[in-house]
């Protein structure tokens, strides 16, 4: 085998890890609700606290409220003051950690890789977070739809990337919300 065709090899295993990697990271979204219900009712929304619920510091609480703003506006929501709201909305967060390995490898000869060679290997640890998102009826004080995107908090030190990561992950939470009426 030439030098340039196991380069070309080791290249192409290269950018499929790493399209691997990327979508192993990809957010998963999975939602539920009260079949039944009327959303078409709903055009308002307030925060509440769920009692018991895992909170993250003031940082990551306000990137959050502000990526599910953001969504529900472009959904045309409005935020509400108090009582005056027609759904009660509220988050928990879950994290986890999880390890992610880097590796390479360089050396050895031929197609079996026969020979000396050099290779490396690290781990870092990464925050795997799952936001989950409850909606109640204020009035009914009931839960009509609830939904979760796992993967979506992360250790990213740019709170500008952390924050595009929560918008994205909201957008894509919310992107068929309200369920549309069955006929």
């Amino acid at each position: 085998m030439k030098k340039w065709q196991a380069v070309t090899i080791v290249l192409s295993a290269i950018a499929v890890l790493a399209l691997g990697a990327g979508a192993a990271l990809a957010q998963d979204v999975n939602v539920n609700y009260v079949p039944g219900t009327d959303f078409t009712k709903y055009k308002s929304y307030t925060w509440v606290e769920i009692q018991g619920a895992e909170k993250p510091d003031q940082i990551l609480d306000t990137q959050i409220k502000q990526a599910i703003d953001k969504a529900m506006a472009a959904k045309g929501f409005t935020k509400a003051a108090g009582d005056t709201a027609d759904l009660a909305i509220g988050y928990q967060v879950a994290l986890t950690q999880q390890q992610q390995w880097n590796a390479y490898s360089t050396g050895g000869y031929g197609a079996r890789r026969y020979g000396g060679g050099m290779g490396t290997a690290t781990s870092t640890t990464i925050n795997i977070g799952t936001v989950a998102l409850d909606m109640y009826d204020a009035a009914a004080k009931e839960l009509v739809w609830k939904g979760q995107a796992s993967k979506t908090v992360s250790n990213e030190k740019d709170p500008e990337k952390r924050q595009k990561n929560l918008d994205k992950a909201m957008a894509k939470l919310l992107k068929d919300f309200p369920p549309k009426p069955k006929k």
